[in-house]
């Protein structure tokens, strides 16, 4: 072969022999792969098909040991270094341009102790990975809506899912991880073991090492619980959320609505004639009694006229699935996102608005509910401080062709500013774009110092920057 060159953190780039990639690839028990390698392409490749990024090499890692080799070898060429996990998250930070990719997309395991109620979780898994083991024994923790995404990124943000009104936001539930830091040492980070690190890693993104492992608390959930979908025109939207502004003011904890506008896809209990219309679709949900449940989403078949509804008992495995289809890889995907306190006048007004002017059939915004146990803890409590935050909105840009990019990046970006007066200023970490560096501290919070401190601590070189990066230094 010939030198390899590798992009570092300076901008230059490394020039590695034979010999020594050689001697990286036989430390390894999973794999390395170069550009012309089978297998390269796929493990480059992540959910939004607007990121097309080639790095120069990819360690495919099959545990701890090819982690910490690859950390390593980074930390001493001071490579640029990406890691991926599930590779679903919205900026495509997963894969990097020239440097080095850490593939832990192999590492899938879920082990569930069933009595003490905890999952072990590899740093690969999947949604659908995490549920198909859990539900097993009737477990769940608050995790996503969508079963491809990957449990790593979800969780080092924040997290939330339909279980967070009960059981709180993901990292209310992470008992437990190790990471591998930039020196290449391996640390359990807990309550009592690192606890400024445990700290970070609940809301502060990949900044500070690689986890190589999750720990998880489970609770009762399933195997089937209550959901559905209850949909109206969009002309009644602007009624229909004004009165969901005040039922979930009276919402227990146990039931969660979800609310999306967007273009009618071809549902089976929908009229044909419904489909590809501007509908406002209400996702309801119920983790206790489905006959309680019945009776809390009976308000919400009451908002309008209905044009179709399907709601009933399902697998919770099933209802995680879900959105799925909405959600494939290979679309262009571009993101704008907001947390609401409330759904004033003004932001439904604005709402309204842009989902009469859709820039693509596959386009949406939508407002999921959280509050309930995610307010619960201090603003301190994790690096996730929107413990304020009740609606979590996302305005969800997705279409096919490049041709399209310009338009549907205009709509997302006009609905951001319109809405911004009527929003907290904050927003969720895993829903920015690549290119919207100005937030990254609201992103962070109040706490965004004390993680410049654990930056420093565990990262002062800055290796781990492929992410809403927080600086070791201005």
């Amino acid at each position: 072969m010939e030198s390899l060159k590798v992009l570092q953190l300076s901008g230059e780039r490394a020039t590695f022999d034979e010999a020594t990639v050689e001697k990286l690839r036989s430390s390894l028990r999973g794999g390395l792969l170069l550009p012309n390698d089978d297998g390269f392409d796929k493990a480059r490749t992540v959910w939004n098909a607007m990121i097309h990024r080639s790095p120069a090499l990819v360690v495919r890692c099959a545990g701890v040991a090819d982690i910490r080799q690859a950390v390593a070898f980074a930390h001493e060429n001071r490579l640029l270094t990406a890691v991926k996990g599930g590779g679903h998250n919205i900026a495509g930070n997963a894969v990097c341009d020239g440097g080095l990719l850490i593939d832990l997309s192999a590492m899938r395991a879920v082990t569930v102790d069933p009595i003490a109620s905890v999952a072990h979780v590899e740093p690969g898994a999947t949604l659908g990975d995490f549920d198909h083991e859990c539900q097993a024994f009737g477990l769940a923790t608050p995790m996503g809506i969508n079963s491809t995404t990957g449990v790593a990124g979800l969780t080092l943000g924040g997290g939330f899912g339909w279980l967070s009104r009960k059981y709180g936001m993901t990292v209310d539930n992470l008992l437990a991880a190790d990471v591998i830091t930039a020196d290449g040492r391996l640390l359990r980070a807990s309550a009592t073991e690192n606890p400024d690190l445990f700290w970070a890693i609940r809301g502060g993104s990949g900044n500070f090492g690689v986890v190589s492992r999750f720990e998880f608390k489970l609770h009762p959930v399933g195997p089937e619980i209550l959901g559905g979908l209850i949909v109206y025109a969009l002309k009644d939207a602007t009624s229909a959320l004004k009165q969901l502004r005040e039922y979930v003011k009276q919402l227990g904890e146990d039931t969660n609505v979800w609310t999306v506008m967007r273009k009618a896809p071809p549902l089976p209990f929908l009229p044909p004639e419904v489909h590809g219309t501007e509908i406002i679709a209400f996702c309801v949900f119920h983790a206790g009694k489905p006959d309680e449940g019945l009776k809390a989403i009976e308000p919400m078949r009451k908002l309008g006229t209905i044009l179709g509804e399907f709601i009933g008992m399902q697998p919770y495995t099933a209802w995680q699935q879900t959105f799925d289809p909405l959600l494939t890889p290979g679309a262009r995907n571009y993101w704008k996102s907001h947390n609401f306190v409330d759904l004033s006048d003004g932001a439904i007004e604005v709402a309204v608005k842009y989902v009469q002017n859709l820039p693509s059939p596959h386009c949406e915004i939508f407002f999921g509910l959280i509050g309930g146990a995610t307010t619960r803890p201090k603003p301190d409590a994790t690096a996730y401080a929107h413990r304020d935050a009740i609606y979590v909105c996302n305005v969800h840009g997705r279409w096919d062709t490049a041709a399209e990019d310009q338009k549907g990046i205009a709509w997302a970006r006009g609905f951001f500013r319109e809405a911004a007066p009527y929003a907290t200023g904050g927003v969720y970490v895993n829903f920015l774009t690549d290119d919207e560096p100005e937030r990254i501290k609201a992103a962070y919070g109040p706490g965004y110092e004390r993680l410049v401190s654990a930056k420093k601590k565990y990262d002062p070189d800055n290796l781990f920057r492929m992410n809403q990066n927080i600086r070791p230094s201005p």
